[in-house]
């Protein structure tokens, strides 16, 4: 990495943000021309509007905040990953905040970059998820579940989510690309304040980018004053001393940790919410789980399949027809991978859960060169926060429906789930 000033970074004022005020966007009248992903009836049961816009209008459209896709079908979605010369990363947010394409203004590699440049920056980082990382943080992750149920479950109530899903994911990044373990409160509000937040209210968004650039800027710092050799052995001293393909860019580094830290924490964060909430509102799988620890594998990847948590976006590069769409260049396509996780032509039963589903050729990790690479380390997540949950909370139910909640929008998930046991 290059090693130059970075403090012309930590001043976002500039960026010129859309205005993005929900409140004066009115109820959709047709989904299929005026589609709307925050609407809450489509946050809450997405699976009615995919069902309906199947049959109907496989892909919907809508220029109620900029000319955006909505893709539902499977193939459909396959065939737009695998094609990266008309459908570009050049901006992956749902709702673009910026008045140009994200990654032109604030790239986060590798998601957001395109060949060939993506090819070297996504290699990069494959050593940091890779197996032996994962057997790594397998134990701690089971230490941090431990540690959260002694917490916060103790008088035969918690909030699965608040109080349990929500801490795992930011507690193991944070470890992993090096930064302190007590600064969590701050990692949880940029990713409510960007994720679940910020794209609905989109003039935060610069205060946000603006403290997590200050915050990793005095992190490189402070590292960079560390004589090789004397570095801790994380993802942070691993960006700064790699040999890479193309010199590395403060801002490469920079929204790599941006990228790691934020996506790291609310897609795990909302399926182990996910998971969690359905085994408190299904006891027969509860049970099954309970009765054949062996299943957890298998559960994992329906869990993962049935409540995919996020949405991705891709550019087009230029005026091009897809599938009868008339599609512009500068037009936004929403990957909708959760609709077709649910698509009935790829999966039998899509809408009903199969806790021992055999066959399960999902993509809650998205398809093509942007397939996530930290998938391995957001299933063992999964997996260990669910083991843990069963083996130190007794048969657990809900508390009080009427108070869970979700989020929608880039990522979706439950953010209370009270529970009584």
């Amino acid at each position: 990495m290059t090693d130059t000033d970075t403090s012309h970074l930590t001043d976002t004022a500039d960026l010129q943000v859309r205005e993005n005020d929900e409140a004066a966007f009115g109820p959709v009248d047709d989904w299929a021309t005026d589609f709307d992903m925050f609407e809450p009836g489509y946050v809450a049961d997405p699976t009615v509007r995919w069902a309906e816009q199947r049959e109907q209008c496989p892909i919907a459209f809508t220029d109620r905040r900029q000319r955006t896709w909505l893709p539902v079908k499977y193939e459909d979605l396959s065939e737009i990953a695998h094609d990266v010369e008309r459908f570009s990363s050049r901006d992956i947010a749902v709702v673009s905040p910026l008045d140009i394409p994200m990654n032109d203004a604030l790239p986060v590699p590798p998601i957001s970059s395109d060949p060939p440049f993506h090819t070297w920056a996504r290699r990069l980082l494959l050593p940091a998820f890779g197996p032996s990382a994962i057997d790594k943080m397998t134990p701690i992750t089971r230490a941090l579940a431990n540690d959260l149920i002694d917490e916060h479950f103790t008088d035969g109530h918690g909030d699965a989510a608040a109080d349990y899903a929500q801490h795992i994911p930011v507690r193991v990044i944070a470890q992993m690309i090096g930064i302190p373990l007590e600064d969590e409160p701050m990692f949880t509000g940029w990713v409510v304040r960007t994720l679940q937040e910020g794209l609905q209210n989109l003039a935060n968004l610069p205060e946000v980018f603006d403290e997590m650039t200050t915050y990793f800027v005095q992190h490189v710092a402070a590292r960079r004053e560390m004589p090789e050799g004397t570095r801790p052995d994380d993802i942070l001293t691993m960006l700064l001393e790699a040999e890479t393909d193309q010199p590395m860019t403060d801002e490469h580094l920079l929204g790599t940790c941006f990228l790691l830290l934020i996506a790291g924490i609310d897609t795990t964060w909302s399926n182990i919410g996910s998971s969690l909430l359905h085994l408190a509102t299904h006891p027969e799988d509860q049970q099954r789980l309970r009765d054949e620890p062996e299943l957890i594998q298998t559960a994992v990847e329906e869990f993962l399949r049935f409540y995919s948590p996020v949405t991705m976006a891709r550019y087009v590069t230029e005026d091009t027809e897809f599938k009868g769409c008339p599609m512009q260049e500068g037009d936004k396509v929403l990957m909708a991978f959760p609709a077709g996780n649910h698509d009935p032509e790829m999966f039998e039963d899509a809408d009903k859960f199969i806790i021992d589903r055999a066959k399960n050729r999902h993509f809650a990790f998205g398809s093509g060169i942007h397939r996530c690479l930290g998938s391995n380390l957001a299933r063992m997540e999964i997996r260990v926060a669910i083991e843990v949950f069963l083996e130190r909370i007794p048969t657990f139910e809900l508390a009080d429906p009427d108070a869970v909640f979700w989020n929608g929008g880039q990522v979706r998930g439950p953010r209370r789930a009270p529970i009584k046991y």
